[in-house]
């Protein structure tokens, strides 16, 4: 009997052990799920920071604000356009040339180098179509433009932006290309010109970005042909102007309207009275309105320099 009693005895006190241990576990459970919960918490709290820095970065990158593209990024300036001469070179060279203080060769390269140069355009009839033959023939061009052909015509402005785009030179021919107001009594009249030039220019600059500029300037009528030209000579070592004249041309702007076949003869006979030794031509046409012919007599005036050897560059 008392062995029974002593079994239940030991049975109820493991019993009490077992609910005491039990109890305890529980309790250290309870109170360890707090801490897992709070360091669940801090390690995704972490990953989130983590992963959400290169988004933040990525945003911060986004919001900032993109630098305005000026519509002439795609006109190249002198040193970066591989196909330009310096205008001052060329207009050295030219000036030489009609003064006699030079004489063919002028080139240091050994090249022979035509210049198709076009002045009072854009128009919006003859300027796409002499872009065509350029295009066709893979050949640049520098071209002369007026303010009066630009003002208030969006269509020509357009022309200006892709000859801009397209390689292309552009360079200032003044704004009013008025004889009356440049060279009254035919005297260079200083002020009224550098007031042309730069309305010109701003125009252009108003076109086709802040940052475009050209110093290369071409008077009306050439520079030779009028009088009281050292004040404008001065004036325009002041303010870094080029002036860019011609030794051939193809007629289209004197005498008798002259067809196509006429203003190719005319350039052709004006080439050769250069002689065999000619390196450097700066070649006088127009691409204004009425010029159709001179559209026409195009392709036939570079194939007949490029069969004398001659290569197309412009002038900045």
């Amino acid at each position: 009997m008392d062995k029974y009693r002593r079994a239940r005895l030991s049975k109820k006190r493991n019993s009490k052990k077992m609910k005491v241990v039990l109890v305890v576990c529980f309790t250290l459970v309870l109170l360890m799920i707090p801490t897992f919960i709070y360091i669940d918490y801090r390690v995704k709290g972490e990953n989130q920071i983590v992963s959400a820095q290169p988004e933040q970065e990525e945003e911060n990158i986004q919001k900032e604000p993109e630098k305005p593209k000026l519509d002439n990024s795609g006109y190249l300036n002198l040193e970066e356009d591989e196909n330009a001469d310096s205008a001052q070179m060329v207009s050295e060279n030219t000036n030489g040339l009609l003064t006699g203080t030079k004489t063919y060769p002028v080139r240091t390269d050994g090249k022979k180098v035509a210049y198709l140069t076009f002045d009072d355009g854009p128009s919006t009839t003859n300027t796409p179509e002499v872009l065509k033959v350029l295009d066709k023939y893979n050949i640049k061009g520098t071209f002369f433009v007026l303010g009066t052909s630009l003002k208030d015509n969006t269509q020509a402005q357009e022309i200006l932006k892709t000859i801009a785009g397209s390689g292309h030179a552009i360079a200032n021919h003044t704004y009013s290309h008025d004889y009356k107001y440049l060279y009254p009594n035919r005297v260079m009249n200083v002020e009224n010109i550098t007031n042309d030039i730069e309305k010109n220019n701003a125009l252009l600059k108003e076109i086709l970005g802040k940052d475009f500029d050209t110093k290369t300037i071409r008077f009306p009528g050439g520079y030779w042909s009028w009088n009281g030209r050292q004040p404008m000579k001065d004036k325009m070592i002041e303010k870094g102007y080029c002036n860019i004249d011609w030794n051939a041309l193809n007629g289209d702007a004197e005498g008798k309207k002259k067809d196509a076949t006429g203003l190719f003869g005319k350039l052709k006979s004006s080439v050769e009275e250069l002689g065999p030794n000619a390196d450097s031509v700066v070649i006088l046409m127009h691409d204004t309105y009425g010029k159709e012919e001179t559209v026409k007599a195009l392709p036939q005036i570079i194939e007949y320099l490029q069969g004398k050897g001659f290569e197309f560059r412009t002038m900045k």
